[in-house]
């Protein structure tokens, strides 16, 4: 149901009669407008063409010639006449003229007529000899139509044009429409979404269950006493399913679902926003109960005080609307206002407080089990191969969200399309969720042989080092040095579980398999490259939050060195002044150094003591491009790989 179809209910709540639809009736009146315009076009011919003066001598020939004359008649002092069809008015070039007599020439002239015989034929009327005959005469008409109708045509088309407007400008998005609801209005009977549709999030679920009792009996609370929260604010990453759980919860409840984004609230002019809030809040009591759901309403939520503008801009005036709305002297119960956002920490405190917003139901990145669900439900509509292995393909994706996993199907279905295949086979599957976090790949890149190499070398540094370092990081998947998004290769790992932690010895292990790639182009190829850049920015990234944030340094202790972050009015992350001093940053920059540095040379002789095996996963991958993490172990062989010692707890110097 739309939102014209939602104020144009009458008070009665009875079904509007049937009326033509805005197409029919445009074209309607399109219609009328050029029946319009051609009876004007007519009447003014016929006008010009009736307003012909005849001259004397004309007149006088025409006279000679009875048969040439249809009718004539005298008005006053005016004679009128008609030329029959033919060559007459072809020799004349009108159809009827005029002839403008004097008085004194009035009665002379008719006597002329009435004595000629053929003359009187014309001018007599044929069944009353002894009458004179005036014929019926359009010319009054046509003279009357050709001065009103364009005035008449001009109203016509203002009047259409300014009720178009009109229409247009009161309907969304019109001149008119500045203080309307912009929300969409999904009656409870078109909300077809329920938890069944929802895989994963059972946590929250579970919290959002007492609203759905209280929408669908809200008697049973109310004989208790009890008050159900008002609002619920759903916190998460993008992705994550905060929607889909709203619209879940209208489904389960069965009341109607008003939707709209915060950002629809705000517009230019001061006063818009809150206009609009009060509309929504209005339709929504209409409608109760009911579910509101405001999506990203921190674009309207706000802290209130850090603006530009001394505290009354457009924003935060939507804002108090809001807040009056949710909980001020004019409440309604069986209102449930549901807000999402992926910022909370930028939102007003007011807004959060009980009594406005309840309840904050975080929604996070769903683990190994929930996107294993996630999947199967996204993968219910699709013809699968029955050797899919959906938890593995779960085991690849930590850090995905639900959204992730939806296009991780579709873009399997997509490549199996183009392939011609009947159903979606593991591989696609693979190659999805490749595309998905790393980008398609780009085999039409050309890669000349040394820049081959080199990418082989070093995808096979970062190979045998994390083979090295079992169990101290993630075990292998598969490895590429097809081009794929902004890399030249990948190495890419398929943990076992998900981690909520990571210890001191999983970060060194780290540092050493970013470095390897490097340390494998210094071996190997005699030289170093670019390509090493991002290996060295998230190895210094560990490290620093190793001293910084985690205390994972014997030398400065478990103390927090990070700067604080803030935030600026329009969201920024900026930090704040630095709670240490300059020698306490000197130490952690020296800290850091020796941590990657220590690492660094660890790495550097776990792969000189493994060459040999390195060398051959490189020539292997330049022959393949891919490589499986058994493919791997096959290649290595008989090889005897040189494991390296469990990274230094201490992350001393390197023996």
């Amino acid at each position: 149901m739309s939102q014209d179809d939602f104020d144009n209910r009458d008070s009665s709540g009875d079904q509007e009669s049937p009326r033509p639809s805005p197409r029919l009736r445009g074209l309607l009146g399109w219609v009328l407008i050029g029946g319009l315009v051609v009876l004007v076009v007519w009447a003014i011919s016929r006008g010009f063409a009736e307003s012909s003066e005849l001259s004397r001598a004309d007149l006088e020939r025409l006279l000679g010639k009875p048969d040439a004359l249809d009718a004539l008649w005298i008005e006053g002092n005016i004679l009128h006449g008609r030329i029959k069809p033919g060559e007459y008015r072809n020799e004349f070039r009108q159809a009827d003229f005029t002839v403008n007599l004097q008085e004194r020439e009035v009665r002379p002239f008719i006597e002329r007529l009435t004595q000629n015989p053929e003359l009187l034929r014309v001018f007599r009327d044929p069944d009353e000899k002894n009458r004179s005959y005036i014929p019926e005469d359009p010319f009054f008409w046509q003279t009357f139509l050709a001065t009103a109708l364009p005035l008449v045509l001009v109203l016509m088309i203002i009047w259409f044009f300014i009720s178009r407007q009109m229409r247009s400008a009161s309907g969304p998005g019109g001149v008119l429409s500045f203080g309307r609801s912009r929300a969409k209005l999904a009656k409870k009977e078109m909300v077809k979404v329920t938890f069944g549709d929802v895989a994963g999030i059972e946590d929250a679920k579970e919290e959002v269950q007492e609203i759905i009792e209280f929408l669908r009996h809200p008697e049973r609370f109310r004989a208790i006493g009890g008050r159900i929260p008002r609002g619920v604010m759903l916190v998460g990453p993008p992705g994550t399913g905060k929607t889909l759980l709203a619209k879940a919860i209208a489904g389960e409840a069965n009341v109607p679902f008003f939707s709209i984004s915060g950002s629809d609230f705000v517009e230019m002019f001061v006063g818009v926003g809150a206009s609009r809030v009060r509309d929504l809040f209005r339709m929504a009591k209409e409608s109760s109960p009911c579910i509101i759901f405001l999506d990203e309403i921190d674009a309207v939520g706000r802290r209130r005080g850090m603006g530009f503008t001394g505290g009354h801009d457009e924003r935060e005036q939507t804002l108090n609307a809001i807040l009056v709305e949710m909980d001020g002297f004019d409440t309604n119960e069986q209102v449930i206002i549901i807000g999402a956002t992926n910022r909370p920490d930028v939102l007003d405190p007011a807004l959060r407080r009980p009594g406005r917003f309840d309840r904050e139901v975080t929604i996070n990145l769903p683990d190994i089990t929930e996107r294993e669900q996630i999947l199967a439900v996204h993968a219910k509509d699709i013809r699968m191969d029955e050797s899919i292995d959906l938890s593995q393909v779960a085991r690849g994706t930590p850090g995905f969200s639900g959204a992730d996993l939806a296009a991780i199907i579709n873009e399997a279905a997509i490549r199996a399309t183009m392939l011609d295949k009947s159903a979606v086979e593991q591989d696609d599957l693979e190659e999805a969720r490749d595309k998905v976090r790393w980008g398609r790949t780009k085999r039409s890149r050309a890669l000349d042989e040394e820049e081959r190499r080199l990418a082989a070398y070093h995808e096979a540094g970062h190979v045998l080092m994390s083979l090295a370092l079992q169990p101290h990081v993630e075990p292998l998947h598969k490895v590429s040095i097809i081009p794929r998004g902004m890399m030249l290769g990948g190495t890419m790992f398929l943990p076992e579980k998900d981690r909520h932690t990571i210890s001191r010895k999983q970060c060194l292990g780290q540092i050493q398999v970013a470095f390897a790639g490097r340390i494998a182009e210094e071996l190997f190829c005699d030289d170093i490259t670019s390509g090493a850049s991002d290996d060295i920015r998230r190895a210094t990234q560990v490290a620093r939050r190793m001293v910084c944030d985690w205390g994972m340094s014997d030398r400065l202790g478990p103390i927090r060195y990070a700067a604080n972050e803030d935030q600026t009015p329009w969201g920024a992350e900026v930090y704040g002044p630095k709670e240490h001093s300059d020698a306490t940053a000197h130490d952690i920059d020296e800290e850091v150094q020796a941590i990657v540095n220590t690492q660094y040379q660890r790495a550097k002789k776990t792969l000189e003591q493994n060459r040999e095996a390195l060398r051959l996963v490189a020539e292997a991958l330049l022959e393949r491009e891919v490589l499986s993490a058994n493919e791997v172990k096959d290649v290595i062989g008989d090889q005897r790989l040189v494991t390296a010692d469990a990274p230094d707890a201490e992350a001393g110097p390197a023996s």
